[in-house]
This record gives structure tokens, sequence and C-alpha cells, in this order.
């Protein structure tokens, strides 16, 4: 597909160039993802259609500005966003992929623990945003373990027991998890999250450096971006060993780990189905 016309036309005005190509490129499963040649050189274009697609790339592209203005992490620029015609797209720098450094793992780690020490007086956001295409609430709370189960754990543990994929067993086990969660999480300030920091959201440019991509940002506990991160194989252990020299964590992280990855699990859930159901229940059951 060629960009469409109208989009096509609108995003040339925004960028005050012509469209000179449009090349299929990988981008995710949720949004149309484009190449975009101009006279002013490439940009990546992510399209989408559906009903809530306007709000999503629009607190996709906060987040991304959010995270740039820390400015301790590559982050893609935000060049143009808008609607044309019930469709939504948004338009972002064009990193060129390359191969890692030899420092790139240690490089994102301090990169991302740097990150981390941004700090806000609230855990939450000023802004509701979107975890892949789930709303995430992001009201704001006072302390982490309230933030934890009432903008993280329950909404999701609520969708997934409307849809059936989960029970009202699952519901009591949950409930006896959040009763003990302030012996179990370690108090700290709200930390500036990635908030779905996988291996298929960071990237590695062409100068070999790390880049991060499709946040689902918020202030909330920083063991939370560790936990995703660990959650589908993790990363080089040399990115773990960097962050600890530079943003120690409190002692028992690995016994943690497992209740921040519960919200992740049922974001699967909630998106992928029963699959996930068994990983949710067998993490669960090591804290009850």
């Amino acid at each position: 597909m060629n960009l469409f016309p109208a989009i096509k036309n609108a995003i040339e005005a925004a960028l005050g160039t012509s469209v000179e190509k449009v090349s299929p490129i990988s981008g995710g499963d949720i949004n149309i993802a484009r190449l975009i040649e101009t006279p002013k050189g490439n940009f990546f274009v992510k399209i989408n259609d559906s009903p809530q697609s306007a709000k999503m790339l629009k607190t996709e592209a906060s987040g991304l500005r959010l995270l740039a203005q820390s400015g301790v992490i590559g982050i893609p620029e935000v060049i143009a966003q808008g609607t044309t015609s019930g469709t939504a797209w948004l338009v972002l720098e064009y990193i060129a992929p390359g191969a890692p450094s030899k420092v790139f793992w240690e490089d994102f780690g301090r990169s991302l623990a740097t990150l981390h020490k941004q700090t806000s007086d609230h855990f939450g956001l000023d802004h509701d945003n979107f975890i892949g295409s789930l709303p995430q609430s992001n009201t704001p709370k006072p302390d982490t373990i309230t933030f934890l189960i009432e903008e993280r754990l329950r909404p999701q543990l609520k969708l997934a027991i409307q849809s059936g994929q989960l029970n009202n067993q699952d519901l009591q086990n949950f409930e006896s998890l959040f009763n003990k969660l302030p012996q179990l999480i370690p108090d700290e300030l709200p930390a500036l999250l990635h908030g779905d920091l996988w291996s298929g959201n960071f990237l590695c440019s062409n100068t070999g450096k790390p880049i991060l991509i499709d946040p689902a940002i918020s202030f909330a506990h920083r063991e939370m971006d560790l936990a995703m991160s660990r959650l589908f194989g993790g990363f080089s252990g040399r990115f773990y060993d960097a962050y600890a020299e530079t943003f120690p964590t409190e002692p028992g992280l690995e016994d943690r780990l497992g209740i921040y990855q519960l919200y992740y699990l049922l974001v699967h859930v909630n998106l992928f189905g029963r699959g996930y159901v068994g990983q949710v229940r067998t993490v669960l059951s090591r804290y009850l």
C-alpha cells in the first residue's frame, strides 16, 4: 500500500516537502508502518484507523517527548501527527538500524538507570495512555502499592474476569496478594518508566546506540521496567550489571520480579487469550 492519498497529502503539508517513495517496514502488529522518503530525508510513519487510534498515537507521541526531555537515552523525534478522514498517523524520525557497539548493553543499562532517576511528586501521570492497544489508567496515587494495585493490576484483572479468562478463585488469590504487597514491595520514589520494556521495544542505531520506542510511560516503581525486561528471555547480563552499578535496587529484587510481571502477563491474557493464564496462576501461586 502506498499511503492513502489523503494521508499522503496531509503528511506532505505537515513536513513541507513531497513524499517520493513509500515502503513497508516492520513496526509491530498494532499499526501499519511505513518508511517514507522525501527530499528532506527519510521518516517513519505509523497509521491506524481503529476507533481509539487518534488517542493511541497522541499519547505515544506524548510519551516519546517526555522520555526525550530526560536527555539520557536515544528516542525518535516526533515530527508530526494528525488524523485524516478518520485515520490517525504519526511521523517519527527514522532511526537507521546498525550493529551494537562493544558497550551497547552497558550504555543501555546505565541510560535506563539514569532515566529512572527522573521523578515526580506522585505515582501516575497527568493523562491516561495505552499498553499495546489496551487502555492504561494513570490516575495519580500517593504511593507505589496503591498505584500498582488500583492502576495496574486491578484494571487488567477486571478485564480478564469479565471476559471469562480468569475466575472468582483467581480474583480471591489476587486479593490475597494485594494484602501482602506492603510487606513485599520496597518503598521508593516514583521513577519515569518506559512502561513496556521488552526486546521488541528498543532498537540499535547505526551508531551502535540503544534507542527506545513504543513507550507506555508513567511514573511508577522502577522495578516494573526491570521485571518486564526479564519476562520473555531477558537482556544481556551486562545490561543488568551496568544498571545495578548506576542505580542499585533494594535487596531481594529477584523475589519481587514476578509481582510486577503479573501486570504484563494480565495484559497478554487480555490481548491474546488463555495461552497466558497458566503463567499468571503459576506466578501468583509463588506469593500465596
